[in-house]
């Protein structure tokens, strides 16, 4: 039984390992998303808040997501990461803003 638990340890390390780069990209990712596509569906897609809010949560919460109507801009945070998505215009609609 202790060799089954070493065995299965020493492959999730190796799986960790092997995915660090994605691993440590992932905080980013959620709210990165959520920023873009709630600024999307707020100011291209015209949608209300509730319906966006929605339409963009996930499994894993987001501490704060924030919308800035008069600039059409959008601030996300969570897991530790805060992400901004503004709207560009009709024809280019929402990108993330470094």
């Amino acid at each position: 039984m202790k060799r089954i638990l070493l065995l299965a340890l020493a492959l999730l390390l190796a799986w960790g390992w092997h995915e660090r780069q994605a691993l440590a990209d992932f905080p980013g990712i959620l709210s990165a998303y959520s920023a873009k596509e709630y600024c999307s569906c707020r100011f291209v897609m015209h949608f209300d808040e509730a319906y966006c809010r929605g339409y963009v949560k996930q499994y894993l919460p987001l501490a704060s997501l924030e919308e800035d109507s008069v600039r059409r801009q959008v601030t996300a945070q969570g897991l530790g990461r805060s992400n901004q998505a503004a709207w560009q215009g009709r024809r280019e609609g929402c990108r993330l803003l470094p």
